[in-house]
């Protein structure tokens, strides 16, 4: 420290202790507003960019958190969606059981009830979509999450195509697509059946063997129903899984970077208490120099 001003060497020293403690009482007091020990590079070089990696690294998983978060929401509505088809296939079965043994007025009237719920599966698995992804009416739609900055690290749900002109053997239900615009013979057509005269359930010696096959088809379709639900369902496990680890995970990377940069403020107030105290110490020191030039300049008067 150079001045125009002669000090003594107390002085200078006192002057010195004086900067150094303020210093240090500048870092105490932004510690203790900030709550961490470390708040810029010059701080701590090393934990600052330690604390720092695992700070984007959370950052990036919880970007992910967000869109499993969304898949689970998505998987769901389709998971219900397959659930009110369960139903009403159920309801078909119980109009196809009864027409077994109803008059002829009877199963005309049924074959008008199994047609408008084979309407209403069509028409519901065309409003199962969420945020514009149906994961029902076409097998190009994939969902895809993903779970972390890996490519590997995600899940692909390939939708299903219930609506299928042709019908899907192995996950659909039937041709349901018939029944998106109505018609005649939909009741037995749908089913691959042959129609001939027939205008609903047979309306001769043969309705009862043509409930019968469509019973049979029905209780495929619901268990090609069930199956599925049973795999959406799993999927739905798989992403609430990698949801509640995400949320671990960054909850842990949070702790990890606070252990790295954040000050123990009972600490960090006792240091504040003793630089006040140094710094009164400092200013007293400084004091009691400057009389000894006062007491000469006493003599001189």
């Amino acid at each position: 420290m150079t001045s125009d001003i002669a000090l003594t060497a107390a002085q200078r020293n006192s002057l010195l202790s004086l900067k150094a403690t303020q210093k240090l009482s500048d870092r105490t007091q932004t510690r203790l507003s900030t709550g961490r020990k470390v708040n810029s590079v010059v701080d701590d070089a090393v934990n600052f960019f330690k604390a720092k990696a695992l700070t984007d690294r959370a950052e990036d998983f919880n970007l992910r958190k967000d869109n499993i978060d969304q898949g689970i929401s998505a998987v769901n509505s389709a998971l219900n969606a397959i659930e009110s088809i369960d139903n009403f296939l159920k309801q078909m079965k119980g109009i196809v059981e009864a027409a077994k043994s109803s008059t002829t007025t009877e199963r005309q009237a049924s074959t008008e009830q199994f047609n408008e719920l084979g309407q209403q599966i069509f028409q519901l698995v065309e409003d199962a979509s969420y945020q514009g992804l149906n994961l029902l009416a076409t097998t190009t739609t994939t969902l895809d999450v993903a779970f972390g900055i890996r490519t590997n690290s995600r899940l692909q749900i390939v939708g299903l195509d219930l609506n299928d002109s042709v019908g899907d053997t192995d996950n659909g239900i039937f041709s349901v697509a018939t029944f998106s615009t109505g018609g005649s013979n939909i009741a037995i057509s749908a089913f691959g059946l042959s129609a001939g005269s027939f205008t609903s359930f047979g309306l001769n010696n043969t309705h009862i063997s043509q409930a019968t096959s469509m019973i049979q088809i029905l209780d495929l379709s619901i268990s090609r129903m069930r199956a599925n639900a049973a795999n959406f369902g799993s999927n739905v496990a798989i992403l609430q899984t990698r949801l509640d680890f995400t949320e671990l995970y960054v909850n842990e990377l949070g702790l990890g970077a606070d252990k790295l940069t954040l000050a123990d403020l009972n600490e960090e107030g006792a240091n504040l208490v003793a630089l006040q105290t140094r710094q009164q110490l400092g200013i007293q020191s400084l004091s009691i120099s400057g009389q000894q030039q006062q007491a000469i300049l006493q003599l001189l008067q």
